[in-house]
């Protein structure tokens, strides 16, 4: 057991759980400087999508709506960060209470509901950002020992979704809404993640479809790579509740759309194979459940789709608990994978630990 286990068990997870994510991403902002100084990981760099990645281990959409904490972060060992979701409009987001903890099968279920400030606030946040770092790697310029300090930036990833307000069924006020997100903080992202699979705005999923998907990716593709002025490696996150047949169909879309990767998978709406009591699922309610529980189907669908196309990039999500976890999704045919919910119960060191373990 760990010291952030204990914490965790006699602290956190006494706290409402969306308090006790606030006042640890603030812990973790708080410690960036110690964090770089004390985390050196066996790591293996990862090319993909033109893109380095200084290990195959990044945070999953989610746990950094607003972009305020990216390098802190990966400074904890990630090797690469996804922001998000962000939607064109700020938004609260669903009532609370809204995220909620299942311990006994280390699972998380939230209904968030995409709250964060909006992408122009997230636009100014991230130009900040680049100005910042822009400046430290001039110094570092001029400093041998530190030259290398521009490798330490993490490869960001931009998660885009539907403003709630906008009607899922006006396909040109959809198509405006995600271009607007495209347009203002494509020029900030290594990589751009369409999001069209959160259980927690309604009507969101509809979008999977592919004769509603595919219009949706060539506008925000576009709009993208102009407002960027280069190509922007595109991707879209889809569900594991869909039905193979549908997965493929999405496999199919994205090989004719030429899009750079596939993120699978978002959280999931069923509740099979949970060991928690009934009675405390049931009391929860609606929402996307993630954890160790949605492990095999995110391994089932990273396999149909690499059986389907041996070239694309896949980031396989979904059920990251270990170093083990890793190397089986990159067996399975996973380029890159995702964690989030194996972070929230494994405290700041957990990349760490996953990174060795895969290097041992």
């Amino acid at each position: 057991m760990t010291t952030y286990d204990v914490l965790f068990r006699s602290v956190l997870a006494r706290m409402d759980p969306e308090r006790a994510h606030r006042l640890g991403f603030r812990a973790i902002r708080a410690g960036r400087g110690v964090a770089r100084a004390v985390v050196t990981v066996p790591a293996s760099p990862v090319e993909a999508m033109g893109l380095i990645f200084r290990n195959p281990l990044g945070l999953a959409a989610g746990f950094d709506k607003n972009a305020v904490g990216i390098d802190a972060l990966a400074a904890l060992g990630f090797g690469f960060v996804e922001i998000g979701t962000v939607t064109a409009l700020p938004q609260p987001g669903n009532a609370r209470p809204r995220l909620f903890r299942l311990p006994e099968d280390r699972a998380v279920v939230n209904r968030m509901g995409f709250n964060n400030d909006g992408a122009e606030a997230l636009a100014r946040r991230l130009a900040k950002r680049a100005r910042r770092l822009d400046r430290r790697d001039r110094r570092a310029s001029v400093n041998v020992r530190h030259i290398a300090s521009r490798t330490t930036r993490p490869v960001l990833g931009i998660n885009v979704g539907r403003s709630k307000v906008v009607p899922e069924d006006d396909e040109a006020a959809v198509l405006a809404d995600y271009a607007t997100s495209a347009r203002l903080l494509a020029p900030f992202a290594d990589y751009l993640v369409v999001n069209v699979s959160s259980p927690n705005t309604p009507g969101l999923r509809s979008l999977q479809a592919v004769d509603r998907l595919g219009p949706l990716l060539d506008e925000v593709r576009r709009t993208a790579d102009e407002a960027a002025r280069r190509p922007v490696p595109l991707l879209v996150k889809i569900a594991p509740d869909l039905a193979d047949e549908d997965v493929l169909a999405i496999g199919e879309l994205a090989r004719d759309r030429s899009l750079e990767g596939l993120i699978a998978t978002n959280t999931t709406i069923s509740r099979d194979g949970l060991r928690s009591p009934p009675a405390q699922v049931e009391a929860i309610g609606a929402g996307g459940l993630s954890g160790p529980v949605l492990r095999d189907r995110s391994v089932q669908v990273t396999r149909l789709l690499r059986s389907q196309d041996p070239r694309i990039t896949l980031i396989s999500v979904g059920g990251i608990s270990s170093g083990q976890d890793v190397r089986e999704r990159l067996k399975a045919g996973a380029t890159l994978v995702q964690a989030y919910t194996g972070f929230v119960y494994g405290g700041p060191l957990w990349p760490r630990r996953v990174l060795r373990e895969l290097a041992g």
